[in-house]
């Protein structure tokens, strides 16, 4: 089996495990989960001795090695479910999910997701993330939310990645359809805790989110709990006289579970079709057509789509950026409110 040697920088901190996090090499891209795993199964040796003891002294100087075992088969079955690439090479891919389709598998979906999909698509060039032959996944969208989505495919872009998405360095666009149309001049909106804008009647929402107190399938904007969520956005297209819809570029400074979402609705402009959060609004008599109208109240799902993905590739340090069409449903949308 592969493996790892490397030597404890000066100043090591006072325990084993956080030793090994600080000086492993890089481009090893061992998460301290799985360095805490290799830890507790005897393949960390310091001087040629091995230690299981994560809280152990190491001295300045000790050479370390660490056997990497083989990536492990997942327990998560291949589906041959057709997917749309819009880039891929030996180190990850970029796809644009469709509208119903789970990113992971989990109790009430074990099946049908997008990691079930990429597990028989990419094959035998999964080379391994966390030790295990599996997807990376570093972001994920909504069941009902569809677009670009970049995975892993092997530790070291799992690691930049996800260090990308951590810092907010990654640009992520979505378009979204709401309700009423945000403005800075109405004065409801300058009164909302939370809300303000930015030159170009940008729209930034500031707050933080946490799962809703008696709804935990939900989740909600607090201000002295929760972690910090910024939002930006702005109009593209209004519709209706008075304006009753409105399509929105919203960009996430910030990436939190439903952050889009739950920011749209706490500013009064929920998505539209969004059950959970946009609900059913009465829109003014005559703002839109009949058929516009049947269109908005018919909607199945909250009207948000991924747009656009930018971020450097973890391994070859090119920017790279994609961009998916809005889906059949969100056009259609579109077209009836024009109309």
């Amino acid at each position: 089996m592969p493996e790892l040697r490397f030597t404890i920088g000066a100043n090591p901190p006072g325990r084993l495990d956080k030793a090994l996090a600080r000086d492993v090499p890089e481009e090893a891209a061992l998460s301290r989960t799985r360095l805490a795993r290799l830890l507790e199964s005897g393949a960390v040796r310091l001087d040629g001795v091995v230690e299981v003891n994560p809280k152990a002294r190491v001295d300045e100087g000790a050479e370390v090695a660490i056997t990497l075992e083989e990536a492990e088969e997942s327990h998560i079955l291949p589906e041959d479910i057709p997917l749309e690439v819009l880039y891929e090479d030996a180190h990850l891919i970029v796809v644009n999910k469709p509208v119903g389709m789970v990113v992971h598998p989990a109790p009430g979906t074990p099946s049908g997701t997008l990691v079930n999909a990429l597990l028989h698509h990419c094959g035998d060039t999964l080379s391994g993330v966390g030790g295990m032959k599996r997807p990376g996944i570093v972001h994920r969208i909504d069941k009902d939310t569809s677009g670009v989505l970049v995975v892993a495919k092997d530790d070291a872009a799992h690691h930049g990645l996800a260090l990308q998405f951590e810092k907010h360095t990654a640009e992520r666009a979505y378009k979204a359809v709401v309700f009423g149309l945000p403005d800075a001049a109405d004065p409801r909106l300058r009164g909302l805790r939370g809300i303000s804008f930015e030159p170009g009647n940008v729209l930034k929402i500031t707050t933080r989110l946490a799962r809703h107190r008696t709804d935990r399938q939900k989740q909600a904007v607090f201000f002295d709990t929760g972690r910090h969520a910024v939002t930006r956005a702005r109009v593209v297209e209004r519709f209706g006289q008075p304006p009753a819809a409105a399509l929105m570029e919203c960009r996430l400074e910030t990436g939190r579970t439903h952050q889009i979402r739950v920011h749209m609705a706490h500013a009064g402009h929920g998505l539209i079709g969004d059950a959970t959060y946009g609900g059913k609004r009465k829109i003014a008599k005559g703002a839109l057509s009949p058929a516009a109208q049947e269109a908005v109240q018919a909607f199945p799902r909250q009207a948000l789509h991924a747009e656009t993905l930018g971020f450097v590739h973890p391994v070859t340090e090119e920017q790279l950026s994609f961009t998916a069409p809005l889906p059949e449903d969100m056009e259609s949308l579109l077209a009836a409110l024009r109309g």
